[in-house]
Protein backbone atom coordinates (compact mmCIF):
# COMPACT_ATOMS: atom_id res chain seq x y z
CA UNK A 1 0.00 0.00 0.00
CA UNK A 2 1.55 3.40 -1.37
CA UNK A 3 0.73 6.96 0.41
CA UNK A 4 -3.03 7.79 0.81
CA UNK A 5 -4.15 10.04 -1.74
CA UNK A 6 -8.15 9.92 -0.76
CA UNK A 7 -9.94 8.31 2.36
CA UNK A 8 -13.26 9.19 2.92
CA UNK A 9 -13.75 6.21 5.23
CA UNK A 10 -15.54 4.04 2.89
CA UNK A 11 -13.17 4.35 0.04
CA UNK A 12 -9.45 5.23 -0.15
CA UNK A 13 -6.49 5.38 -3.13
CA UNK A 14 -3.18 5.50 -2.95
CA UNK A 15 -0.44 5.51 -5.41
CA UNK A 16 -0.98 2.04 -6.59
CA UNK A 17 -4.83 1.01 -6.57
CA UNK A 18 -8.10 1.52 -4.77
CA UNK A 19 -9.55 0.35 -1.45
CA UNK A 20 -13.57 -0.61 -1.11
CA UNK A 21 -14.47 -0.78 2.10
CA UNK A 22 -17.12 -2.91 3.86
CA UNK A 23 -17.75 -4.40 0.36
CA UNK A 24 -17.67 -8.15 0.75
CA UNK A 25 -21.11 -9.48 2.62
CA UNK A 26 -21.91 -10.78 5.37
CA UNK A 27 -18.38 -9.98 7.11
CA UNK A 28 -17.73 -6.23 5.63
CA UNK A 29 -14.45 -7.47 4.29
CA UNK A 30 -12.48 -4.67 1.96
CA UNK A 31 -11.94 -4.74 -1.53
CA UNK A 32 -8.44 -3.71 -2.91
CA UNK A 33 -8.12 -3.14 -6.49
CA UNK A 34 -5.36 -2.07 -8.65
CA UNK A 35 -5.44 0.72 -11.08
CA UNK A 36 -4.06 -1.65 -13.43
CA UNK A 37 -6.83 -3.89 -12.70
CA UNK A 38 -9.59 -1.16 -14.28
CA UNK A 39 -11.04 -0.94 -17.76
CA UNK A 40 -12.62 1.43 -17.05
CA UNK A 41 -14.58 3.71 -14.81
CA UNK A 42 -17.65 5.12 -15.14
CA UNK A 43 -19.15 8.28 -13.80
CA UNK A 44 -23.56 8.41 -12.97
CA UNK A 45 -25.85 10.39 -11.95
CA UNK A 46 -27.46 8.05 -8.73
CA UNK A 47 -30.97 8.48 -8.25
CA UNK A 48 -33.45 6.49 -6.04
CA UNK A 49 -33.53 3.46 -8.58
CA UNK A 50 -30.17 3.26 -9.43
CA UNK A 51 -28.23 2.77 -5.96
CA UNK A 52 -29.55 5.81 -3.82
CA UNK A 53 -31.83 4.01 -1.97
CA UNK A 54 -29.39 1.13 -0.98
CA UNK A 55 -27.47 0.03 1.60
CA UNK A 56 -25.83 -2.61 0.75
CA UNK A 57 -26.00 -4.91 -2.19
CA UNK A 58 -27.43 -4.71 -5.37
CA UNK A 59 -30.99 -5.19 -7.00
CA UNK A 60 -28.94 -5.44 -10.50
CA UNK A 61 -26.35 -8.48 -10.34
CA UNK A 62 -24.06 -7.12 -12.55
CA UNK A 63 -23.23 -4.28 -9.64
CA UNK A 64 -22.11 -4.49 -5.86
CA UNK A 65 -22.47 -1.63 -4.07
CA UNK A 66 -20.42 -2.00 -0.40
CA UNK A 67 -22.12 -1.06 2.77
CA UNK A 68 -22.54 2.92 3.01
CA UNK A 69 -25.08 3.88 5.67
CA UNK A 70 -24.84 7.94 4.19
CA UNK A 71 -25.41 7.14 0.33
CA UNK A 72 -28.95 8.20 0.26
CA UNK A 73 -27.55 11.63 1.02
CA UNK A 74 -25.25 11.28 -2.32
CA UNK A 75 -25.64 11.92 -6.06
CA UNK A 76 -22.80 10.46 -8.11
CA UNK A 77 -21.70 6.34 -8.19
CA UNK A 78 -18.26 5.03 -9.73
CA UNK A 79 -18.34 1.64 -11.40
CA UNK A 80 -15.11 0.35 -11.72
CA UNK A 81 -15.14 -2.29 -14.71
CA UNK A 82 -12.50 -4.99 -13.76
CA UNK A 83 -13.72 -7.29 -16.83
CA UNK A 84 -16.24 -9.24 -14.87
CA UNK A 85 -19.96 -10.00 -14.55
CA UNK A 86 -20.12 -7.93 -11.46
CA UNK A 87 -18.70 -4.07 -11.25
CA UNK A 88 -17.80 -2.98 -8.13
CA UNK A 89 -19.47 0.44 -7.61
CA UNK A 90 -18.79 3.37 -4.71
CA UNK A 91 -20.51 6.43 -3.71
CA UNK A 92 -17.43 8.30 -2.31
CA UNK A 93 -17.87 11.58 0.09
CA UNK A 94 -15.94 13.58 -2.43
CA UNK A 95 -16.47 12.30 -5.95
CA UNK A 96 -14.95 15.39 -7.88
CA UNK A 97 -11.54 14.70 -6.45
CA UNK A 98 -11.94 10.85 -6.58
CA UNK A 99 -12.38 11.67 -10.49
CA UNK A 100 -9.54 13.79 -10.32
CA UNK A 101 -7.13 11.46 -8.56
CA UNK A 102 -8.17 8.28 -11.01
CA UNK A 103 -7.74 10.61 -14.41
CA UNK A 104 -4.45 9.55 -15.83
CA UNK A 105 -4.44 6.33 -13.83
CA UNK A 106 -7.31 4.80 -15.46
CA UNK A 107 -10.04 5.45 -18.15
CA UNK A 108 -12.95 7.31 -17.40
CA UNK A 109 -16.08 8.02 -18.95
Amino acid sequence: MGDVLYDDGGLMLDRDGLTIRRYYFPWAGPKCIAYTQVRRAEVRAMGWLTGKGRGWGTADFGYWLPLDLRRWRKDTLLLFDLGRRVKPCVSPDDPQQVIQLLRGRVPID
